[in-house]
């Protein structure tokens, strides 16, 4: 449409290369999800899934001030999200918990990012969260996929639940910026580099990541 043409481009500088700027709109989605949060320094935050998307997350809110915890089974993650500046964790143990109500005097932690999509996640969400939390569904695309929820976690709880999905045209200028000055360690996110050619394996690697795969960025000026 005209008027995103009209706003919404931006151009790559000289500098910056194909595979950092190629994470401007992915920047755009995630600081959409932050902005509706409304993070404030000194908020403990947790973000459940370490891939690309939840990594993303986890630098925003870091750059926020927040003190963030996270988590995935891919111990692979956890560890680049931990060399970021958050604690990380598997989810399938209760050490997750036990440091949350550690950390928030058993409170429960301010608000909580949903950035994949497992069984009882969003349920697990709304278990750590205080009374108040904002709670960010990103991940939860599947039409079937269904929650089980007490009307009581969010009444009486009075927790904010929001949904969060694409990316902002009033955001991209910002998220161009974050990208381009190189403050977000975005490059490390690309576990596979793929010419046109080699799209199909690119599409593999996506469907069945292997434990260390994260982003994979095709180059379409290249050819095998």
């Amino acid at each position: 449409m005209d008027w995103i043409v009209a706003s919404g481009v931006e151009t790559i500088p000289d500098n910056v290369s194909f595979d950092r700027a190629c994470w401007v709109e992915p920047v755009n989605t995630c600081l959409k999800g932050i902005s509706l949060l409304k993070l404030e320094r000194g908020d403990v935050v947790a973000v459940l899934g370490q891939g690309p998307i939840g990594l993303i997350f986890t630098m925003l809110a870091l750059k926020k001030g927040a003190n963030v915890l996270t988590t995935d089974t891919i111990q692979f993650r956890r560890k680049l999200s931990e060399s970021l500046g958050a604690l990380s964790f598997d989810p399938r143990e209760a050490e997750l918990e036990r440091v949350v109500k550690s950390a928030t005097e058993s409170r429960g932690v301010d608000a909580v990012i949903v950035a994949t999509s497992a069984p009882r996640l969003v349920e697990q969400a709304i278990e750590i969260s205080r009374p108040g939390a904002k709670v960010l569904l990103f991940a939860q695309t599947s039409k079937t996929e269904c929650v089980e929820l007490t009307a009581s976690d969010i009444c009486v709880g009075e927790r904010t639940l929001l949904g969060s999905y694409s990316a902002d045209i009033d955001l991209q200028a910002e998220s161009a910026r974050l990208v381009f000055s190189g403050h977000l360690p975005l490059e490390d996110l690309i576990s596979d580099r793929l010419s046109l050619d080699e799209i199909e394996k690119g599409i593999s690697i996506a469907q069945r990541p292997s434990e260390r795969s994260l982003k994979v960025v095709i180059h379409p000026q290249e050819t095998a």
